[in-house]
């Protein structure tokens, strides 16, 4: 079989295209309606049509804007699989979440390319206090003289490059901070952010605990999305940052339930 794209691109075999775009699936847990028709360079509209398929034969799951795997709740993708995957986003995203943060602020950072993003945007504020378990975020801000980091005690967690395990909620009980800013693999209405791995999602709620407003910083293929371990429900999000691809009514039930959205626009 072989389609002709809506938008006069070139006739593409629809066999070989759901191929590519299950093989981009599997190597990445979850990947977005635009980046898989970026990746298959067919439309939006053509893509969403095989994803239906695929979905009918079992091969994977529709979500709002995007696809995983079926049983990918406990699904942990690695720092590399994720560094380049919503790239822009991630960055209109920091660019949004930095401008919460003002001089003389402490806060609290979780692990995460995006949030690694947004430390990386911290650099021109003054006395600032992070604390964060994120090895990659404690490597942005490395250079940043005017912002004193600490570094919680924990196990490496590999995949993600941060710390986690008793040591690190221990280094997080006590502590008080203006601001959390998280991020996590999904984000729905109901259950709020969630993360595959359990040991991530204690430290991540310590994190939050400690602050007393928790942003969220996710990009739209997180969106709707649910993973095994909740993080934070709904209610306790004070804030939401996203980009303008994120589905409207998922946005707009966080938004009934009191979280404050900032839209970035790519």
């Amino acid at each position: 079989m072989v389609d002709t794209d809506s938008d006069g691109r070139r006739p593409v075999f629809a066999a070989e295209r759901r191929q590519r775009i299950l093989e981009l699936v599997r190597a990445n847990g979850a990947v977005s309606l635009r980046e898989l028709a970026q990746a298959v360079q067919s439309s939006e509209v053509t893509v969403r049509r095989d994803l239906r398929a695929l979905e009918s034969e079992g091969l994977l799951n529709r979500h709002h804007g995007g696809a995983t795997l079926p049983g990918d709740l406990n699904r942990e993708a690695s720092y590399v699989q994720k560094v380049t995957l919503s790239s822009a986003e991630k960055s209109a995203i920091a660019d949004l979440a930095a401008s919460l943060v003002e001089d003389g602020d402490a806060i609290v950072i979780g692990p995460g390319t995006t949030t690694q993003e947004f430390a990386r945007r911290l650099s021109r504020h003054a006395e600032l206090a992070v604390v964060t378990n994120s090895l990659l975020v404690a490597q942005a801000l490395a250079n940043s003289p005017r912002i004193e980091v600490m570094l919680t005690g924990g196990t490496l967690r590999g995949p993600i490059l941060a710390l986690v395990g008793s040591a690190a909620e221990r280094s997080l009980a006590g502590l008080r901070v203006r601001r959390a800013f998280i991020s996590g693999n999904g984000l729905t209405a109901d259950r709020g952010l969630s993360t595959p791995n359990m040991q991530v999602a204690c430290v991540d709620q310590a994190l939050a605990a400690a602050a007393e407003e928790v942003v969220v910083l996710a990009d739209h293929s997180k969106i709707g999305i649910d993973a095994m371990v909740q993080t934070v429900s709904a209610e306790q999000i004070d804030h939401l940052v996203t980009d303008d691809a994120a589905p409207r009514d998922v946005l707009d039930e966080l938004g009934g339930k009191g979280v404050r959205l900032h839209v970035a626009h790519i």
